[in-house]
C-alpha cells in the first residue's frame, strides 16, 4: 500500500459557452506533441479534441485522460438543449471501443500531459492558444496515496513488442540501460 504525498493536480477547465470550434487547440498540441517538436501539424495525434455538434453549433473541447483497457459496460445518453448525446462523446479516456486518443502509426493511447515535456510550458498550449477563454489552467494541491503503475509500462511494452517484435525491444532496452550506466 503506498502511503500519503501531496501532489498538485493539475486540470483544464472548459467552459462551453466560449468555444467557438476553431480547433487552434488541437494544432497547438499536435504540433507540441510532434517530433521533432512543432515539425507537423497532424490533429489526429493531438490531446485534446472539440467535439462538434452541428445542427445546435455546439462545440465541446474534451482532453485525453487515463487509458480503459475494456469498453464502458453501461453507455448513460445525456442530453443537451434537447440533442441526446452518448457518454462516449465526452469520454477523455482512450479505450478498445474507439480510435479517439490513440497515436495513428502505433495506436498507443494518447493522454495529455499538460505540455510538461521538454521545454516544459507554464501552462498547457491549448490553454495559451485559445483565443476566447473557452480552455483555463488549474492547479490545486491534493493528498494523495502514491502508487507505482507497473500495468502502464507492460502495456506500453506489450505495443512496442507487436509493433517492432521481442528481440528489438530487448535489444534496445538492454543498449538504453548499458549507455545510462556508462
Amino acid at each position: 500500500m503506498g502511503e500519503k504525498k501531496k501532489k498538485i493536480v493539475k486540470t483544464i477547465k472548459v467552459d462551453l459557452d466560449k468555444c467557438n470550434g476553431c480547433r487552434a487547440c488541437e494544432v497547438a498540441c499536435s504540433a507540441f506533441h510532434a517530433a521533432p517538436k512543432y515539425s507537423s501539424n497532424n490533429p489526429a495525434r493531438s490531446r485534446i479534441r472539440v467535439i462538434h455538434e452541428p445542427l445546435r453549433d455546439v462545440y465541446v473541447p474534451v482532453y485525453a485522460g487515463e487509458y480503459a483497457k475494456a469498453e464502458c459496460m453501461g453507455r448513460d445518453k445525456y442530453v443537451i438543449d434537447g440533442k441526446e448525446y452518448d457518454e462516449c462523446s465526452f469520454c477523455r479516456a482512450s479505450c478498445p471501443s474507439r480510435d479517439l486518443f490513440k497515436e495513428p502509426d502505433s495506436a498507443l493511447p494518447l493522454k495529455c500531459d499538460m505540455c510538461e515535456d521538454d521545454p516544459p510550458q507554464e501552462k498547457p498550449l491549448c490553454v495559451q492558444w485559445c483565443l476566447n477563454d473557452a480552455l483555463t489552467y488549474e492547479e490545486r494541491e491534493e493528498e494523495v496515496e502514491e502508487e507505482v503503475k507497473q500495468e502502464d509500462v507492460e502495456r506500453g511494452l506489450d505495443s512496442m513488442i507487436d509493433k517492432y517484435g521481442l528481440d528489438k525491444v530487448i535489444d534496445t532496452v538492454t543498449r538504453m540501460a548499458l549507455s545510462k550506466k556508462g
